[in-house]
C-alpha cells in the first residue's frame, strides 16, 4: 500500500467478522495490522493509537497489552482408534476391579470352614483393603502430578479406578454412554467372577482360584501399557491443562476438593454406594445358605446380582435420558428397597434369587450417573482431582461396609443382613436429595 498514515480498510475490517452474521460476531484471535504500516518508520504512541481504536470498536482488549496468561487447554487430538483402545484399557481396569470385589463372596463359606473362624474374623478380608484405599483417595492427585496418569494407572485397583473415571469423565463425545460402559465392564467382572469362585469354593484346594485372578491382573497391566504407555494425560489426548499458578497449586486442589461441599457429598452418596453393592455381592451367598438352606451353588446369586448389575448399566440408559439422570435415581432407588424387602420377608430361595438380580439391575446406573453428575457439577479446575477423591473415597465404603455386616451377624445372625440393607438404600435416597445440580461452573 501507498499511504503512510495506518487505516482499517474494508477488507481488513471484513476479516474480522464473520461475514454471515452481525457486527457483535467474536473477533478473530489475531490482528493483522503490520501489513498496512508503510516504510515510514512508525511510533509506539502511534501503534497504540491504532491497537486503542480496534479495542473500542471490538470491544476486547488490545493483544499487545494483554500479559500471557496459563496456557488455554488445546482442542482433543486423540484419534478414534487409540481413543477406543484407550477406552478399552479402562474397561479393564474396572473388569478388574469387578473381579476382585465380587471373589471373596462365595469363598467366605469355604475360607471360613478351612481357617475355623467367625464372621468378624473373617470380615476382616474387607477391612485389609480399606487401608489401600484411603491412601488411593489421599495420595491420587500428588502422585498424578507427580508421576502422570499412566505410571499412576499401574500402582492398584483403588488408583485404577479414579483414573480411568477420570479419564472417561473428559471424552469430548457420549461421556456419559462411554461412563455407562466403563461401569458395565465392572459389572461383567463382578458376574463372572462368582462363577469362577463357586467352582473352586466346592474344592479341596480352593486358593488355587486366585492363580486366575494373577492372570487377569497380568492381562490388564498389559493392556494398560499397551494403550498408555506410562505417558502423562496431555501426551495422550493432545489436551494442556492450564499451568499452574500459585492459586492453582499441588495444596490450593486439595483445599479446593476437601473445602467442596458438592465433592464431598458426592464422595458419601458414593461410599455408601459401593458399600452396599460389595456388602450385597458378599454376604448374600451366607444369607442364602444358613437363612433360606440353600446349598453350596448358592454362589450363583452372587453372580445374579453382579449380572444384573452389568445389564442395568447398558440397557438403562436410554430410560436414564428419558427420565433424566438425577430423577431416574430416587425411581431406582425405590425399587432396590422393595425387591430388597422382599428378600427380607419372603422365605423363598428361587424368589430371593430373582429379587437380587433385580435389585443389581436398579442399582447399576446409580455409579455411573454420580460420575456424570460430578461432571457437571464439579469446578473444571478440581474436576480430575475430585473424581480421583471420590472414587477412591468410594471405595472404602467396599470395606467398611461388609466389615459391620460381618460384626452384627457374629451377634445377631447373618439374618440381620436384610435390614441393614434396606437402611442403606434409604441412605442413599437422601444422600442424592443432597446433591446439587445445575450446568458446570467454570473455576478458574
Amino acid at each position: 500500500m501507498t499511504s503512510s498514515r495506518l487505516s482499517l480498510p474494508t477488507d481488513i475490517l471484513s476479516a474480522h467478522f464473520d461475514t454471515e452474521s452481525n457486527i457483535f460476531s467474536k473477533p478473530r484471535a489475531t490482528y493483522r495490522v503490520q501489513p498496512l504500516v508503510s516504510p515510514a518508520p512508525v511510533s509506539e504512541q502511534d501503534y497504540g493509537h491504532e491497537a486503542l481504536e480496534m479495542t473500542t470498536f471490538h470491544n476486547t482488549a488490545p493483544p499487545q497489552m494483554t500479559s500471557q496468561g496459563p496456557a488455554e487447554a488445546t482442542a482433543w487430538t486423540m484419534a478414534e482408534r487409540s481413543e477406543w483402545i484407550a477406552i478399552a484399557a479402562c474397561c479393564g481396569c474396572m473388569f478388574m476391579g469387578g473381579w476382585n470385589d465380587a471373589s471373596t463372596g462365595p469363598l467366605l463359606p469355604a475360607i471360613q470352614n478351612h481357617y475355623n473362624i467367625d464372621f468378624v474374623v473373617v470380615s476382616m478380608l474387607f477391612v485389609s483393603s480399606c487401608i489401600g484405599f484411603i491412601m488411593a483417595a489421599v495420595m491420587n492427585i500428588h502422585l498424578a502430578d507427580r508421576l502422570g496418569f499412566g505410571k499412576v494407572i499401574f500402582l492398584g485397583v483403588a488408583l485404577q479406578n479414579a483414573q480411568s473415571n477420570t479419564f472417561i469423565a473428559q471424552l469430548p463425545n457420549n461421556a456419559s454412554t462411554k461412563m455407562g460402559l466403563l461401569h458395565a465392564s465392572y459389572g461383567m467382572g463382578a458376574f463372572i467372577a462368582p462363577l469362577i469362585a463357586t467352582q473352586f469354593a466346592q474344592l479341596p484346594r480352593w486358593s488355587f482360584y486366585y492363580m486366575t485372578s494373577l492372570g487377569v491382573a497380568l492381562l490388564n497391566a498389559l493392556s494398560l501399557f499397551s494403550a498408555f504407555k506410562l505417558r502423562r494425560l496431555h501426551d495422550i489426548t493432545g489436551v494442556n491443562e492450564p499451568n499452574l499458578s500459585a492459586s492453582q497449586s499441588e495444596e490450593s486442589k486439595y483445599k479446593g476438593i476437601l473445602s467442596s461441599r458438592a465433592v464431598q457429598l458426592i464422595a458419601l452418596f458414593i461410599w455408601v454406594y459401593v458399600g452396599t453393592e460389595v456388602t450385597i455381592g458378599g454376604w448374600i451367598v451366607t444369607f442364602i445358605i444358613e437363612v433360606r438352606g440353600g446349598g453350596a451353588s448358592a454362589g450363583y446369586i452372587s453372580s445374579g446380582f453382579f449380572g444384573g448389575l452389568m445389564l442395568g448399566r447398558v440397557v438403562l440408559l436410554w430410560i436414564n435420558k428419558k427420565v433424566g439422570e438425577r430423577r431416574v435415581v430416587y425411581i431406582y432407588g425405590l425399587l432396590a428397597i422393595g425387591l430388597e424387602s422382599v428378600v427380607w420377608l419372603v422365605p423363598d430361595v428361587i424368589g430371593n434369587a430373582l429379587a437380587v438380580a433385580v435389585v443389581g439391575l436398579f442399582l447399576g446406573p446409580m455409579y455411573p450417573i454420580a460420575m456424570n453428575i460430578t461432571s457437571s457439577v464439579i469446578p473444571r479446575r478440581i474436576l480430575t482431582g475430585s473424581i480421583g477423591w471420590i472414587a477412591s473415597f468410594g471405595q472404602a465404603g467396599s470395606a467398611v461396609f461388609p466389615f459391620i455386616t460381618g460384626v452384627f451377624a457374629q451377634k445377631y445372625g447373618v439374618k440381620v443382613l436384610q435390614p441393614l440393607l434396606v437402611g442403606t438404600l434409604a441412605t442413599l435416597i437422601v444422600l442424592w436429595s443432597m446433591v446439587p445440580s445445575g450446568p458446570r461452573r467454570r473455576g478458574e
